[in-house]
């Protein structure tokens, strides 16, 4: 990247955020959300299933796009600035690559064609291409610590978390339209409601979660969060009437009615709980507890934790996804340089991987569903 590439960048953004930024200035107190509109987001795809929005997820069910792309695991490690890449039929390293300064994430594109990653201190994105798993281009782009894409696919949203912002880029071309700020210390991890109207995300040093109008493009709500205060990743469940949220500070899950937008409940996972995902049978939602290095299982039907594996000789499980055919899920060992594959059956660990330093936003790919909302792998 050319050193007057990312200050060009940078003046660009703020420049056409400036009159939205105005107007978004001003944070809504911590109360209520104001409701959002019941009809789906114009745009998005429709709702296969209103009872479970990752009916398009099942096992090995893979959109024509992906159907010829290898099967891979991307790890970025983010202290090695490298990025692994891992066989899964062997659970073997098969390339290795350098990247740019602390890579958080590795994010599949809405149109599930490309997958990036996020170089957060080296402010730019590396195109990976998922046909062949091989690096290709990077691109400047500020403080990239997460990203996801609205519903619709009109838009990537940057998850600026030390700039406390949420920037717009066009998905396509990934040129700048807007940025908002969000007025809450740390937001880095979200999800969307069934409807593709709200995003509901987390602000790790804002003790905080915040309501976004995906439309409008909009803050709507602030709502602090207790026990604990440190929230994590986001999940929403198959029928769309919870967010679960990960709390590293509180060692559980936050349970958040996203319409009326309050607190419902809290489930006590285990120490560190950080990472969330869907089985392929949306019957359960995994919880990646980093500081025990356990992972607890949340049945999704009557919302209590029901199982909890213990990874042999202790580990920091944080960020990954789950296999394509549901047997495997994959997760980063964030402080001992490794990534776990367990068996989803029983919980028992299959491979213990060496990789860099730091691995973090692990990617499995390709995986089921119509489109990608971002972060590790979230489809729908």
């Amino acid at each position: 990247m050319s050193k007057f590439a990312f200050p060009l960048l940078f003046a660009i953004l703020s420049t056409a955020g400036s009159l939205a930024l105005a107007q978004t200035r001003k944070a809504p107190a911590d109360t209520e959300s104001h409701r959002v509109a019941a009809e789906p987001l114009p745009g998005m795809p429709p709702i296969l299933d209103p009872k479970d929005i990752y009916a398009a997820d099942r096992p090995n069910e893979l959109s024509p796009v992906v159907r010829g792309f290898v099967s891979r695991i991307y790890v970025p490690n983010t202290v090695s600035n490298t990025v692994d890449v891992i066989d899964p039929a062997t659970y073997k390293v098969i390339d290795h690559f350098t990247v740019g300064k602390l890579p958080q994430h590795v994010t599949p594109s809405w149109d599930l064609k490309t997958l990036w990653v996020l170089n957060d201190k080296g402010n730019s994105l590396t195109r990976i291409d998922p046909k062949t798993g091989a690096k290709q281009n990077t691109i400047p782009v500020p403080d990239p610590y997460n990203m996801y894409y609205t519903p619709d696919g009109k838009y990537a949203i940057v998850v600026a978390e030390q700039r406390e912002r949420l920037e717009f880029f066009d998905a396509q071309t990934m040129q700048p339209k807007h940025e908002l700020w969000v007025n809450c210390k740390g937001v880095d991890h979200m999800d969307f409601s069934a409807d593709g109207r709200y995003l509901i995300a987390s602000c790790e040093f804002g003790k905080a979660i915040i309501k976004v109008d995906v439309a409008r493009q909009e803050l709507i709500g602030r709502l602090p969060i207790s026990p604990g205060g440190m929230p994590q990743d986001v999940k929403t469940s198959p029928d769309g009437s919870v967010f679960y949220i990960a709390d590293m500070d509180a060692d559980g899950v936050h349970l958040i009615d996203g319409e009326k937008f309050r607190q419902i409940g809290f489930l006590p996972t285990g120490k560190g709980a950080h990472g969330l995902y869907v089985s392929r049978d949306s019957r359960t939602l995994y919880v990646s507890n980093r500081g025990e290095g356990s992972i607890s299982l949340i049945d999704l039907a009557t919302r209590k934790v029901s199982r909890k594996w213990q990874i042999p000789g202790g580990g920091s499980p944080d960020m990954g996804g789950v296999s394509a055919d549901g047997k495997v899920l994959w997760l980063s060992g964030r402080y001992n340089s490794e990534v776990y594959a367990i068996d989803t059956s029983d919980g028992h660990l299959l491979a213990r991987i060496p990789v860099g330093r730091g691995p973090h936003g692990l990617c499995v790919y390709p995986q089921p569903g119509r489109y990608s909302l971002g972060h590790t792998g979230v489809f729908r």
